[in-house]
């Protein structure tokens, strides 16, 4: 559950991080400059849509810590390309030949690959 006032808090971090008023960051995010009030003091909760043109317009805002304060602001960009992440890096250009693997050898052509990580998300490479 999202606590409104924290929320309201990083919402305003936000805002001085990027030195915007209320009013220019309604205009930003494209909402309703009474959105913007309404969450600030309280009296409304954000919506999907809300948060998602936060993420959307700002990059360095990190989700979880949007709505719940886990995590960092901003997001540091290049730890995403980190080889210690959890994510692997693709190679494209190189080949396997390259990379001094045998090329195995099927009876039968592949069609896709399909690599799905941990955090539920799918990669689907076709041919």
């Amino acid at each position: 559950m999202v606590n409104i006032e924290k929320f309201a808090e990083r919402l305003n971090k936000v805002m001085d991080y990027y030195e915007l008023s209320a009013a220019q960051f309604s205009e930003k995010i494209e909402v309703q400059r009474s959105s913007i009030s309404h969450i600030l003091s309280g009296r409304n909760k954000p919506s999907l849509d809300f948060v998602l043109k936060v993420l959307k317009t700002f990059p360095e805002v990190e989700l979880y810590w949007l709505l719940n304060g886990v995590g960092k602001f901003p997001k540091e960009i290049e730890s995403m390309n980190n080889t210690a992440s959890p994510l692997p890096k693709f190679e494209d250009d190189i080949t396997i030949k390259e990379k001094n693997v045998q090329e195995p050898s099927f009876s039968k052509e592949i069609d896709r690959v399909v690599i799905f990580f941990k955090d539920g998300t799918f990669k689907n490479y076709k041919n």
